[in-house]
């Protein structure tokens, strides 16, 4: 497996520094984030070209959004943006192309389950001459009810996508914050896995305890290997059904810099995961 990073945690500086940071400190691989470095769908091979300059392979692009949001023009205006960064992400020969289901919360689950299902199934049909590879992210959401996040959320969306070029980018913290038992879900979803992010989470049972599951800051986004997840059962679990693709750390560690604090402290919480991870890899 290659590890790379998921490039949001230095969305404030530029890329070709960024990009000089995950070389210098021996990165295989690098998740490009659009809102922070690449902004529109011409700039996509430029930034491309700058990773694969410096010897990183190019996991995947990420473009957040709500797919289903519920106005009209703005759900229109982001799907015809990501039709744009389809094409130009497949002409780069980018494999993975990361986006968001979202949500229309004045229509049913089904409606918006159907909704979203015909939207990939046409973003598929479009780039079936460069086989670009359609992933979700399983975070739920600033409401925590984005669609398509759970194992029962990505069943409903299996049954209307059958297409293999439709995947998941599975993050293990954010089912481990919704009571979900991360190695089952990667189990049910496991011919589906197109990236791994590599993002833990912590619980203080005192604080659960006090506010319970709707209360705040009993849980914490972590590097890997500072949470509860076992990375060795995990990652071996993956290997085992034949996942050799990139484990992206998506460092949102607020005691490592995060949000956009010392830049220092950020690198840091990088490396960390970096050398973990390859300890990890290297036991499995």
């Amino acid at each position: 497996m290659k590890v790379g990073f998921y490039t949001s945690t230095f969305n404030d500086r530029p890329f070709e520094e960024v990009a000089d940071f995950a070389a210098a400190e021996g990165f295989d691989a690098i998740e490009i984030d659009v809102g922070g470095h690449i902004k529109s769908p011409e700039r996509v091979a430029g930034a491309v070209a700058i990773a694969r300059e410096r010897g990183l392979f190019v996991s995947s692009i990420t473009f957040f959004g709500n797919q289903l949001d519920s106005e009209p023009g703005r759900r229109e205006e982001l799907r015809r943006k990501t039709a744009d960064f389809a094409h130009a992400i497949g002409e780069a020969e980018v494999p993975v192309f990361v986006i968001f289901p979202g949500r229309d919360d004045t229509v049913s689950d089904e409606a918006n389950y159907d909704d979203f299902a015909d939207y990939a199934n046409r973003l598929i049909a479009k780039t079936e001459a460069n086989g670009l590879i359609f992933a979700i992210e399983n975070w739920p959401g600033p409401k925590d009810n984005f669609v398509g996040t759970t194992p029962q959320g990505w069943q409903e969306l299996f049954k209307r996508i059958a297409s293999p070029r439709f995947g998941l980018e599975f993050d293990p913290s954010h089912l481990i914050r919704l009571g979900i038992d991360p190695y089952k879900a990667l189990e049910d979803v496991k011919d589906r896995i197109a990236i791994l992010h590599a993002k833990d989470t912590a619980i203080d049972p005192r604080i659960q305890q006090a506010v319970g599951y709707h209360g705040k800051g009993w849980w914490q986004y972590k590097l890997p290997g500072k949470g509860l997840l076992d990375w060795q059962r995990f990652l071996r679990q993956a290997s085992s059904y034949g996942f050799d693709g990139t484990v992206s750390i998506e460092h949102e560690d607020a005691a490592y810099g995060w949000p956009g604090k010392d830049l220092d402290a950020r690198k840091e919480g990088e490396r960390l995961g970096l050398a973990y991870l390859r300890d990890v890899l290297k036991a499995i």
